[in-house]
């Protein structure tokens, strides 16, 4: 299969597109064959070893693993033996940080990972980069222990971290007041 590969750490032009081996699912994984994926912030921090601690989880002198992307959207391949919730033909998207490999023609994730089936009339393009900020703010509200009832401040509510707290706060049914701020 064809992927996006980075063998060291530097700019984009790092990256190049090579053949790499189809990944394997074992019994509790999900094979998918990704249809949209991302470049985002954590891609190019990955990618560029920045800042410099960085290197301490992804490879001191070069990148354990050469193939980036934590966001998708596909169509499942395959599923290992011990996976009910999916099947051939569903279409899906998910975030897959920390394994990374969504720049790439297939990907195998677990099946009880941040994985999900796209409702219906999201095209994959739509579904793949509504993952990583979504999974940021909540991890924020979780932590901040937000409860329905309380009200929310989201100051920069304009990036993908900003309005999905925004809409995540909404959903718990906390009052809300989002601030936005000009950047850059």
């Amino acid at each position: 299969m064809k992927a996006a590969v980075h063998n060291r750490y530097g700019p984009p032009d790092v990256i190049r597109v090579a053949e790499v081996a189809k990944p394997s699912i074992r019994d509790q994984d999900v094979l998918v064959r990704v249809h949209a994926t991302t470049v985002n912030r954590t891609d190019c921090a990955y990618r560029a070893a920045s800042p410099f601690f960085v290197r301490i989880l992804t490879g001191l002198a070069r990148p354990r693993r050469t193939v980036l992307g934590t966001e998708y959207a596909g169509v499942v391949d395959a599923v290992g033996s011990g996976v009910a919730s999916f099947k051939v033909g569903d279409r899906v998207f998910g975030y897959n940080e920390g394994r990374f490999g969504t720049h790439a023609e297939y990907l195998s994730v677990p099946h009880d990972g941040a994985i999900a089936t796209m409702p219906s009339g999201v095209t994959f393009e739509e579904a793949a980069p509504g993952t990583e900020g979504s999974h940021y703010a909540l991890a924020f509200l979780n932590k901040a222990g937000v409860r329905p009832g309380q009200d929310v401040l989201v100051y920069g509510a304009t990036g993908a971290i900003g309005s999905a707290a925004v809409h995540w706060a909404g959903s718990r049914r906390a009052s809300w007041s989002a601030r936005r701020r000009a950047c850059c």
